[in-house]
């Protein structure tokens, strides 16, 4: 299953790095068709590029709050190591989907920018 998987996730990022070349082979006539290829796949792209962010951290923090649980199920004592150690941990998770946030608001403003 793990290879099905890796061969899935290969193949679309295969196509999802290619279609800007091929997008640009296919206006290449127009200069203005090249800078609104480009302005559509940073507009394609950053949604694309948030939403694998908050799915890898969601499923992060899933993980991390049911082991938690688990953890001060066994040992209701440690529960407050736990705790500290899991609000600090989520915090670390949730701050790679802010980096992805904000390099995808780059992304955008960049575009907007030199291809404006």
């Amino acid at each position: 299953m793990k290879k099905v998987y890796a061969y899935v996730v290969l193949t679309l990022m295969l196509v999802l790095f290619s279609a800007p070349y091929v997008l640009a082979a296919e206006g290449s006539a127009e200069s203005k068709s090249d800078k609104s290829s480009v302005m559509a796949m940073a507009a394609i792209g950053a949604p694309i590029g948030i939403g694998i962010a908050a799915l890898g951290t969601g499923i992060g923090q899933g993980i991390g709050l049911s082991k938690a649980c688990e953890g001060v199920a066994r040992n209701p004592g440690a529960s407050g190591k736990i705790t500290t150690t899991l609000i600090v941990g989520l915090a670390l998770i949730e701050s790679l989907c802010i980096y992805a946030f904000l390099v995808a608001l780059g992304v955008l403003i960049s575009q907007k920018l030199f291809f404006g």
